[in-house]
């Protein structure tokens, strides 16, 4: 089962304008795998999640999801497939709880129309419980809450919702090496809940740990495809770099 690919992504070709960001990529996601997309900035790492994501439309090329090849009209299209983007920000309401934020657009209501706030908090705190965030209640507001946690909820949110790939975009840039730690462990949780993942890190040692593979995109090429024994930190880094 973890060997059937997920994701194919076919001969991706963009341009902005005179600028050829991605230069005829292919790039697989087999089920229930740790990716790492890495390269430097101006790789074109993004723009290859951002197609994928249904927030760009590639120029050419074809895109493969569980063996039925698909078009993305928007970002919603890709999350009703059951592929979840988790940017840098996390796409969370600050000055709301924990429970709103994992229901955010999604909210469940009683017959009347009014939002069903208990079960909201209940399924909120498994949800988070079963990725190993273990918050004292739901009611707390994501403001009070550190990087990782923040993190962590958007993560159980994709999971409770049914994501079957999560793509991480620099989840762990701007936090402390205890926090990346607690990242880590919800991605591995995911993982364990039969989800596959792309890492995206210009980081090698954040998602070293974790990767079962890694491909290397440089110049909107991609230069790479490895599994993580196949290869190490030192290695890579010299690809990146070159």
């Amino acid at each position: 089962m973890e060997n059937r690919e997920l994701i194919n992504m076919i001969n991706i070709h963009k341009w902005f304008g005179a600028l050829h960001v991605l230069k005829g990529v292919n790039f697989t996601v087999r089920c229930k795998e740790v990716v790492g997309l890495v390269g430097d900035n101006g790789a074109g790492k993004s723009t290859l999640i951002k197609i994928l994501s249904g927030y760009h439309k590639p120029d050419e090329g074809e895109i493969w999801f569980n063996g039925r090849r698909v078009i993305f009209n928007s970002p919603k299209e890709a999350r009703m497939l059951g592929i979840e983007t988790v940017y840098q920000d996390q796409a969370l309401a600050p000055h709301l709880t924990v429970a709103r934020n994992v229901f955010l657009g999604r909210e469940v209501v009683r017959s009347m129309g009014f939002v069903d706030a208990k079960k909201i908090k209940e399924e909120s705190m498994k949800a988070l419980e079963k990725i190993g965030l273990n918050l004292r209640s739901s009611d707390l507001l994501i403001n009070f809450l550190s990087g990782g946690e923040r993190q962590g909820v958007a993560l159980a949110r994709a999971l409770y919702f049914g994501a079957r790939l999560i793509v991480l975009d620099e989840p762990t840039a701007s936090l402390s090496i205890k926090e990346c730690q607690k990242v880590l462990e919800f991605v591995k949780s995911v993982r364990d809940a039969g989800l596959s993942v792309i890492f995206v890190t210009h980081n090698l040692y954040h998602v070293c740990p974790i990767a079962d593979r890694f491909v290397v995109l440089s110049r909107g090429e991609k230069i790479a495809d490895v599994k993580k024994e196949e290869t190490s930190i030192e290695e890579l880094t010299k690809l990146i770099i070159s």
